[in-house]
């Protein structure tokens, strides 16, 4: 277990100054001198003091360094950012029709065949094409029957699929099959296992048989013109299958966001082992099937450098509806995105955010129904931002409802920064959230073994408290629901 404030060893070299002080300073950091009867700090803790020490003159104050945006704050604004994104579509679709211009905006609804709605959200209500059933229907094998028993049978019977069948007379019977469509003047139909047949031919219930008996008279679940789902229903697997009882074959839904990833880095190698002070790209491998999972098309993927006019390219070029970047949202020499995005007036809707890892995310509007996310460089602190910004404004643009929210305990302590939320990631065991070691801004391994995040407060968190928990998409709709 590891208590808050303390780091595990493998994950202790990326505090940051703010977090070593942090450390340092908290009373339950410290184990006891027992000759002094003072406190002395830990064996562990004495470089991130040391570090600290050293760093303390040129650490930034809180009020200078954190003029960023609150962590709920920000997922809020790349929420509302997506609404208003998808209603100024709404609007300019409307607009086009009724001038009858056939080229639709981005975001307008589209009609689309019902193999390829599913996972996408209806635009429309879905009304009734028709009466359902559509005509009376046997809903068992059996016999349809006209008046009291015995019965004489007909020698044909029933099939489902074939047209309008002879009107039965009273006293009369004709075996029919589940589906079928039921004579004129049928009172019941008495099911296989209720009937048997005499030496002459005759019917005989062996159970009561009342009137209108296992027949789906026609309309009884809705009739032409009823409204069965509300717009903004995610289109699942049965919605499908009730869409296409009701008479359709195509689908007004939200179309999926389109993104475009930008990976930025001279630094990335796209195969083999690192060298030279080249590393392994771990974002355009990873980022793609997540952005997939949150519900988007991602359009293409690539990989630019540290060339800043050909992120300028990529960026006043791109036909998305989501531009994300891959690292330079700081302002080193080689961080082109903050000039890129004040050389085409980008509006900064998000310009940093309270949380740890990621704090250097960014959200800006392009245009009125075009957006950019700007990632960390780091892995984990990308994943914080996708989860922080990309994830609301995607799920606004494609029209769902923001997940419940709920949190759970936490089996062991988690470490906080003195000022920010920080995600942790953790393994979910029965009603407890175990965090997990190896969560470093530049570190995936924890994350990869995570089924969600942990939202823990700054100054972090005891043993038993409970902390938002931010599900992983895959591991509450298993991988084929995520990525098919």
């Amino acid at each position: 277990m590891t208590a808050p404030g303390v780091r595990a060893g493998e994950d202790a070299h990326d505090l940051d100054v703010e977090e070593a002080l942090a450390l340092v300073k908290r009373p339950h950091g410290r184990t006891p001198d027992r000759t002094s009867g003072d406190q002395a700090p830990a064996p562990a803790l004495q470089d991130a003091q040391l570090a600290a020490q050293g760093a303390a003159a040129a650490a930034p104050r809180p009020d200078a360094h954190h003029r960023a945006t609150a962590w709920p704050q920000a997922r809020a604004t790349a929420e509302r950012a997506g609404r208003t994104a998808r209603a100024t579509a709404e609007r300019a679709g409307r607009a086009s029709r009724t001038a009858h211009d056939t080229t639709a905006p981005r975001r307008s609804p589209a009609s689309v065949p019902l193999d390829a709605a599913l996972g996408l959200v209806l635009a429309a209500p879905l009304a009734a094409l028709t009466d359902l059933p559509s005509f009376d229907t046997s809903a068992m094998d059996g016999w349809a029957v006209a008046g009291p028993g015995p019965w004489a049978l007909r020698a044909e019977g029933v099939l489902a699929g074939h047209g309008e069948p002879a009107r039965l007379a009273d006293g009369e019977a004709v075996r029919i099959a589940t589906g079928a469509r039921i004579p004129p003047d049928t009172t019941a139909v008495l099911r296989s296992e209720h009937g048997r047949t005499d030496d002459s031919g005759r019917l005989h219930p062996t159970r009561d048989v009342g009137h209108g008996q296992d027949i789906r008279p026609r309309a009884q679940e809705c009739r032409t013109g009823d409204q069965l789902l509300p717009a903004g229903t995610l289109v699942t697997p049965a919605v499908l299958g009730l869409a296409a009882a009701a008479g359709y074959d195509t689908l007004a839904v939200v179309p999926r966001p389109r993104v475009e990833v930008l990976v930025l880095g001279d630094e990335l190698l796209t195969g083999g082992l690192p060298h030279d002070g080249l590393i392994r790209d771990a974002l355009g491998p990873m980022l793609p099937p997540w952005l997939r999972a949150l519900g988007a098309e991602v359009t293409s993927v690539r990989r630019l450098g540290d060339d800043a006019e050909a992120l300028h390219r990529a960026v006043t070029g791109s036909e998305a509806d989501l531009v994300v970047t891959t690292g330079g949202t700081a302002a080193g020499p080689v961080d082109h995105v903050h000039p890129t995005l004040r050389r085409i007036g980008a509006e900064l809707l998000v310009d940093g955010v309270k949380v740890r890892p990621g704090h250097p995310m960014l959200l800006a509007r392009i245009r009125d129904d075009q957006h950019l996310v700007g990632l960390p460089g780091n892995p984990l602190a990308a994943v914080s931002g996708l989860l922080t910004l990309a994830e609301p404004l995607l799920r606004a643009l494609a029209g769902h409802p923001a997940p419940e929210r709920y949190a759970l305990p936490l089996k062991d302590g988690a470490h906080g920064h003195p000022f920010d939320t920080r995600l942790v990631p953790v393994t979910l065991r029965g009603d407890r959230a175990v965090p997990l070691h190896y969560n470093g801004p530049a570190m995936l391994r924890g994350v990869a073994a995570a089924d969600a995040l942990a939202v823990v407060p700054p100054g972090g968190a005891e043993p038993g408290q409970e902390a938002e928990i931010l599900d992983l998409p895959w591991a509450t709709a298993g991988i084929g629901a995520c990525f098919t």
